[in-house]
């Protein structure tokens, strides 16, 4: 019997025999579709297995995962961001499991967590590759390791590995809308010109899924990996860091080369030497988009030292949740000092939103 991963490597290989053209559109189209309920398969854990040593809980204010090859310096980066020991050595494989830790930064504690390198093959089972890829599902933030040395090839291997994980570093879900309905077929309704896709193309990916009737509305000029990303409806959309490690081996003109030949913007560091540690600090804190709120009793001072840390967007209903579950029923208002307040103390319901640096005075009954 022929397996998923069999099947999906003979796709794989019609798909390198296809050329690319608006003739085979449909053909193509139709290939990736059944690749990716193929994958959707072997992503299914078997008979109830756990992973052992890969399943942790998320703790903190957000969960940050290192993605990167065997011995490319994650062990290394991690111990110097964070409390942890995680072994280091000069050979493949040194973390056999989830090495947790927490890296604590303007008031907010973050937790990083090493996994084993990432090969190629990783997301069809290789080097325990499955477990590996849902812990990074399961991020706030990934951070992408790569060797200065060999850069591009790393960097293809893991986007791949990622992709075939229904992982989508640095992407936006695509903008559509589809709704199964008894009868009346396929309708395809776009607030735009489709430059990508043809609609017989929707319809072929949608029917590979068994949708035969349904209202689809596309706001966005997707292409047909996207459609398939919703209609699959397990993408992950994750941001993530790319870090160019052992930049102090190397002169910056051939730094700046590696650099012009990445699709994505990176950031050099040295683990080792503890070089570029303190930006890259301040550029996870920024990207898992955190902000610091102060809350104030009735009667006294805010607290300065010790910020409730939440994500950019939350509104004071929010707070009331991270405070204790039942204050929401028993809330009347809150008053604001700070950046999201048009005057200071201002007098504001639940559904106010705040900014970083605000203080808050929630008032109940």
């Amino acid at each position: 019997m022929v397996s998923a991963a069999d099947r999906i490597r003979e796709i794989e290989e019609e798909m390198k025999r296809t050329q690319v053209n608006k003739a085979t559109e449909h053909h193509l189209g139709e290939l990736k579709a059944r690749m990716a309920k193929l994958r959707r398969e072997l992503m299914k854990p078997k008979g109830g297995a756990s992973g052992g040593g890969f399943s942790i809980r998320k703790s903190g204010d957000s969960t940050v995962v290192f993605i990167g090859f065997p011995s490319v310096g994650k062990s290394t980066l991690l111990n110097q961001l964070t409390n942890a020991q995680s072994e280091v050595a000069h050979y493949e494989f040194t973390t056999l499991t989830v090495i947790p830790g927490v890296m604590e930064y303007k008031g907010a504690r973050i937790q990083m967590l090493d996994v084993p390198g990432v090969i190629q093959g990783a997301s069809q089972g290789r080097g325990r590759g499955r477990e590996v890829l849902s812990v990074a599902r399961n991020a706030d933030l990934l951070l992408i390791m790569l060797d200065v040395f060999q850069a591009n090839t790393q960097l293809d291997v893991i986007m791949r590995e990622l992709e075939a994980m229904g992982i989508r570093p640095n992407q936006k879900p695509p903008d559509v809308v589809i709704t199964p309905t008894q009868r009346g077929g396929l309708v395809v309704n776009s607030t735009l010109k489709l430059t990508k896709i043809s609609e017989k193309t929707v319809e072929t990916i949608m029917n590979v899924y068994d949708l035969y009737s349904a209202n689809v509305v596309i706001r966005t000029d997707i292409d047909a990996d996207q459609l398939i990303d919703v209609v699959v409806g397990n993408r992950r959309y994750i941001p993530a860091l790319v870090l160019l490690n052992k930049c102090d081996l190397v002169d910056k003109a051939f730094v700046a080369q590696v650099k012009k030949g990445l699709p994505t913007p990176s950031i050099e560091i040295s683990a080792d030497k503890n070089v570029g540690l303190d930006a890259l600090r301040e550029k996870i804190y920024s990207s898992l988009r955190l902000i610091r709120l102060y809350l104030k009793p009735r009667f006294g001072e805010a607290d300065l030292k010790e910020p409730m840390i939440v994500r950019e967007g939350s509104d004071i209903g929010e707070i009331c949740d991270r405070i204790h579950r039942g204050l929401r029923a028993g809330f009347r208002h809150a008053f604001v000092w700070g950046k999201s307040a048009k005057f200071p103390g201002q007098k504001v319901g639940m559904d106010h939103v705040l900014f970083d640096g605000d203080v808050v005075n929630i008032v109940s009954r």
